[in-house]
């Protein structure tokens, strides 16, 4: 029997007639017919039906799981990014917590109250009683208003206990070198630990007391509890159930986004967690949590602190991307099964315009603009790879910026560059125009450098010019430009302020570096000040100015401040800056 007729007898549905009764058995296509009519694929729209299936299951349930892989390696990637960035922003809330702290303690110390008792009992006699009455209520009321201390207490130059706000004192829980450290200034931290009468982990923190004449008088320790952090670290936590958590080297919890339950001891990183955090060396890990929750987590480092912030997110949560893609791929493919004919047609309007419009903004970024910002495409493939370009568009952006940022930056102080002192120049000269209002003009220039750097070598000049940039920002304003005009020379630009004022500010930037401890040895500066507009209309011109005052300062021994001379005309250049402001904002109007 031919292929055709059998062909023909399945469709018409006709059996063999009595004829057909003693045909031997037909070709192999036979066994193969039989099995399609047991599968009850013996129709032709059966078939097709079938092929159909097949050939839309097999390339989507393929395309589905590499696309799973593509997207969980993808999110896994971004999630780590994330992470860091979360555990970064949680190790500077720290160190600013911290150094907040120490900054309180410096401040108590610096009361007349806390420096003159301890002298007076330090001294004995009759007063020494009175005075230790009067130190222990001044730590009793600085205790009442600062909540993160649970006890501030205050020894003596031999490390013993004269006053205290609680009764009876604490002890003083600190390196063993404490009071070395704190003779020669230093604050100190000591390690945290778990405190059963106060229920949490507690730090010491220790600063020196000191004289009117720079004597060692004593110390002030202050101990401190992480309740506050909590709080903090709960503003930074990652994604909806996420936490950040601070721990020390050996796992020991000090603050948590999200408190457990009250228990009776120290809570702790599992060894084997901690572990496997530490060797991931920045990068994501996956481990269970002190809850038993399946979670993803980094451990970042706190700066200059033997503490770390660990981010984390449960797992569940991290890849619920994931998840729902895997979900929407099941789908798809289901309706695939049922409407192929309709689907394609809507995948092929679903999934062109978003290519060409991909396609279009890939074309923009290669011609150079950045502003592309493609709308979402769904949460499929083409929805991620659009979020994903978006993504690598806002990079390039930030790279860019990063690059300006860079040009106008100096490299070795982290201030800016004579390029951007320049442009600042000209636009506080404009605004100092429209609002009549002065600004002045600081060029410092540090003392005997040369000298110094043919003497210590290039390294120790490097570490002079950084401190210069570190005193130059801790003694001045935020709305102030500071610049490194030239190798040894520095200019700070002081916005709405008059020549006095000006020259108070460059003597505390010099007093400010007479307490700079370096390697080898202090240095000193000169500093000059000019004021716009009386010494000058233009940059060049209130720079010179400033220069020559500089000069001046050096002629007269160095390590001093001069301004500029006020010129005799002063009162008409002042008449001159009035009319040319209000001839400004006349213009602007």
């Amino acid at each position: 029997m031919s292929t055709e007729a059998n062909a023909g007898e399945v469709l018409s549905g006709a059996g063999p007639g009595p004829a057909d009764a003693g045909t031997p058995a037909g070709p192999p296509s036979e066994g193969l017919e039989r099995v399609l009519a047991t599968l009850r694929l013996d129709s032709i729209r059966n078939r097709i039906l079938a092929l159909a299936i097949v050939a839309t299951l097999v390339p989507a349930l393929s395309t589905a799981v590499l696309s799973y892989r593509q997207n969980r390696a993808a999110l896994t990637a971004n999630l780590n990014g994330e992470l860091r960035s979360r555990g970064s922003q949680g190790a500077r809330e720290v160190d600013l917590w911290v150094k907040e702290r120490s900054y309180d303690v410096r401040v108590f110390t610096g009361s007349f109250e806390m420096s003159e008792n301890l002298d007076r009992i330090r001294q004995g006699g009759a007063g020494a009683a009175t005075a230790t009455t009067r130190l222990r209520d001044y730590l009793v009321g600085v205790h009442g208003r600062f909540t993160d201390y649970q006890e501030l207490l205050v020894t003596n130059a031999d490390g013993r206990v004269v006053a205290s706000s609680n009764d009876p004192p604490g002890e003083v829980t600190l390196p063993a070198d404490w009071l070395v450290r704190l003779r020669r200034g230093e604050s100190v931290l000591g390690d945290p630990t778990w405190s059963d009468e106060l229920g949490e982990v507690a730090a010491t923190l220790a600063a020196p007391i000191g004289s009117s004449d720079a004597r060692f008088l004593g110390v002030l320790a202050a101990t401190l509890t992480f309740r506050a952090l909590d709080t903090i670290l709960a503003t930074v936590t990652p994604g909806e159930g996420g936490r950040i958590d601070l721990a020390t080297g050996d796992g020991l919890l000090l603050a948590v986004s999200q408190p457990a339950s009250a228990g009776s001891g120290p809570v702790r990183l599992a060894p084997e967690t901690l572990g496997r955090l530490t060797a991931a060396e920045g990068v994501t890990a996956e481990y269970t949590d002190r809850t038993g929750t399946a979670v993803v987590g980094t451990l970042t480092p706190v700066p200059g602190l033997p503490w770390s912030v660990l981010a984390q997110i449960p797992s569940a949560e991290a890849f619920a991307q994931i998840t729902d893609l895997r979900n929407s791929a099941f789908i798809l493919v289901s309706i695939l099964l049922v409407v192929v004919g309709g689907l394609a047609y809507l995948l092929g309007a679903v999934i062109v315009r978003p290519l060409a419009r991909l396609a279009q903004g890939a074309g923009a970024v290669a011609a150079g603009d950045l502003s592309v910002d493609l709308p979402a495409g769904g949460r499929g493939e083409v929805g991620y790879l659009t979020h994903v370009f978006n993504d690598m568009v806002a990079r390039l952006r930030e790279s860019r910026e990063e690059l300006e940022r860079l040009s106008v930056t100096d490299i070795l102080t982290g201030l800016h560059n004579r390029r951007f002192l320049i442009e600042a120049f000209e636009k506080e000269i404009q605004r100092a125009d429209r609002r009549e209002r002065p600004f002045c003009v600081l060029m410092v220039d540090v003392d005997r450098f040369k000298a110094y750097n043919d003497t210590h070598g290039h390294l120790a000049g490097d570490q002079v010019l950084v401190a210069m940039g570190r005193v130059l920002r801790d003694a001045t304003r935020e709305l102030d430009v500071l610049a490194r005009y030239g190798g040894e020379e520095f200019i700070v630009l002081f916005p709405e302020c008059d020549l006095d004022n000006a020259i108070r500010a460059g003597e505390r930037i010099r007093q400010r570096l007479a307490r700079e401890e370096l390697e080898h040895g202090p240095v000193t500066i000169s500093v000059g000040v000019a004021e716009f507009p009386l010494h000058g209309d233009t940059t060049a011109e209130v720079i010179a100015a400033a220069d020559a005052a500089l000069y001046e300062a050096k002629s007269e021994g160095r390590d001093q401040v001069r301004g500029a001379p006020r010129p005799k005309e002063e009162a008409e250049i002042r008449r001159k800056a009035s009319k040319r402001s209000a001839a400004a904002r006349k213009k602007r109007a």
